[in-house]
């Protein structure tokens, strides 16, 4: 797929908005690195360290990697084999957006449906971590999960519907 078409409308709109969102998230990746780089420091360096500071290493990285895809695939970074598809004709590459993006939108729905009694259960039994001096609130973290693939499912459709005007607006001209 590549980004979406500046006047496609919907598409557009959820385009910034997703943009927004991951430019937001990249400031988690430095975040991280400093978190990294102090929990490194203070442990070989001091000999001192804390479940809960590793443990906030990955509930900081989980949703840089949920939006991070959302992202890529809004700015057309995600994997595909530019060797075979920049050979097809336009209408031929918005077909293959079209049917990516209905595929991933089967996929994010999916993971949604699936995740949510996964969260719903650690919410309802109060979850932690299992280690002492750790995190609480894990169903937190957790709700990432379907919230994550949420952006994702709409960015999805956000490309499906620019692939669905680039398909038709090849077939008018050709």
């Amino acid at each position: 797929m590549t980004p979406v078409d500046a006047d496609s409308g919907y598409a557009a709109v959820v385009d910034r908005f997703v943009d927004r969102i991951g430019r937001a998230a990249a400031w988690l990746t430095l975040a991280v690195v400093l978190l990294m780089a102090t929990n490194v420091l203070l442990r070989y360096a001091f000999s001192i360290g804390s479940v809960w500071s590793q443990e906030l290493e990955w509930h900081l990285l989980a949703p840089l990697a949920l939006v991070g895809m959302t992202y890529a695939l809004g700015k057309g970074e995600h994997v595909r084999v530019d060797v075979l598809y920049a050979r097809f004709s336009p209408r031929r590459q918005a077909a293959i957006d079209g049917i990516s993006a209905l595929l991933a939108l089967v996929f994010a729905g999916l993971v949604i449906r699936y995740s949510i009694p996964y969260v719903m259960q650690s919410y309802s039994i109060g979850e932690i971590s299992a280690d002492p001096g750790g995190l609480t609130h894990r169903w937190v973290l957790k709700a990432l999960i379907p919230l994550g693939f949420a952006l994702f499912g709409l960015q999805a459709s956000a490309q499906g519907v620019a692939a669905w005007r680039r398909f038709v607006s090849a077939k008018a001209s050709t």
